[in-house]
């Protein structure tokens, strides 16, 4: 089943800004997350949704936008990506990100960071020098300090209840943990000028192995962005995001088959189910329609518009 959220498209006959943004995917339940957890995921959320809508509301680009409201879920605890990011099996913390602009297709990935505080800036920096798309590990380390990226000590990225989580997993003898939430971070968003940026950053899963690497870094899979269909940010079991070309195969969708943001991210996230994988996406598109699905029984989510549209949800059907 793919629930379509109730923070649909609302078509607007002018030009408008938009952004969207996620931070996972799974299988959040009303009966098992207290009120006091909820307000605290909310408001993590409502605060990088702001940091987005300030970037758009002063008539800045999509690309700004995407990368503020990411920033902000980074350095949120909260949500698996940055600081409080999952551990490795090895117990390390190996942090993924990319971003992409809808303008001309440029874009840049970084994965298996240790020591960037903020990845998805990283990636930006890969996609402006041009040179390459995706960097890796010691390489993209050593990039960064080129370019004079602020660092952070691993340490800083740790939290108490993420090495708790890895010690249950382990515990369990699961090797990684696939079935609980998928926590990847993501923006996307159209400016006034109807262009189109996404942005998607993660830790990937908890007890993860063999430098395993998901669908967030990989454009096409968890991440696209493209001015004339949408831009795309995905979360979920990242090996059936990546066999299936998620973020890819909805702009195509919509570009070729003239489908709408949501009728194209139901179709893709409804082959994802079929081929045994779970998640969601958000889409935005040059229109400034928002669309959200997932097949999961949560997604943390929030949308804004110019025309004054703001929504915070969680659960399946709000």
């Amino acid at each position: 089943m793919c629930y379509a959220a109730a923070m649909v498209a609302r078509p607007v006959p002018e030009a408008r800004w938009a952004i969207a943004i996620h931070g996972g995917a799974g299988t959040m339940a009303r009966a098992a997350m207290s009120q006091a957890d909820q307000g605290e995921y909310r408001a993590g959320l409502a605060l990088a949704l702001d940091a987005g809508v300030a970037v758009l509301a002063a008539g800045g680009g999509a690309l700004d936008a995407v990368e503020a409201a990411v920033v902000a879920l980074e350095d949120d605890a909260h949500f698996n990506a940055g600081r409080g990011s999952v551990f490795t099996y090895d117990g390390v913390i190996e942090l993924d990100a990319s971003i992409m602009d809808g303008r001309g297709r440029q874009a840049g990935a970084v994965t298996g960071l240790r020591r960037v505080r903020n990845p998805v800036g990283l990636a930006r920096a890969v996609m402006e020098d041009g040179r390459h798309v995706f960097l890796s590990g010691d390489g993209a380390e050593a990039f960064a300090r080129e370019r004079g990226i602020v660092m952070a000590d691993p340490e800083w990225f740790a939290t108490s209840e993420r090495r708790r989580q890895l010690d249950e997993v382990k515990a369990r003898g699961a090797g990684f943990d696939a079935g609980v939430k998928y926590g990847t971070v993501g923006a996307v968003a159209v400016d006034r000028e109807g262009h189109v940026a996404a942005a998607t950053s993660t830790g990937g899963l908890t007890g993860k192995r063999w430098g395993r690497i998901g669908d967030s870094p990989v454009i096409g899979a968890g991440n696209y962005a493209d001015d004339r269909a949408c831009a795309v940010s995905a979360t979920g079991s990242g090996e059936y995001f990546i066999r299936a070309g998620v973020a890819h195969e909805i702009a195509a969708r919509m570009r070729l088959l003239g489908e709408s943001a949501q009728a194209a991210a139901d179709a893709v996230i409804a082959e994802v189910g079929a081929l045994g994988g779970d998640g969601g996406v958000i889409v935005a598109a040059p229109d400034g329609s928002i669309a959200f699905a997932f097949n999961t029984p949560g997604m943390y989510r929030a949308q804004a518009d110019s025309v004054g549209l703001r929504e915070v949800a969680i659960f399946a059907g709000e």
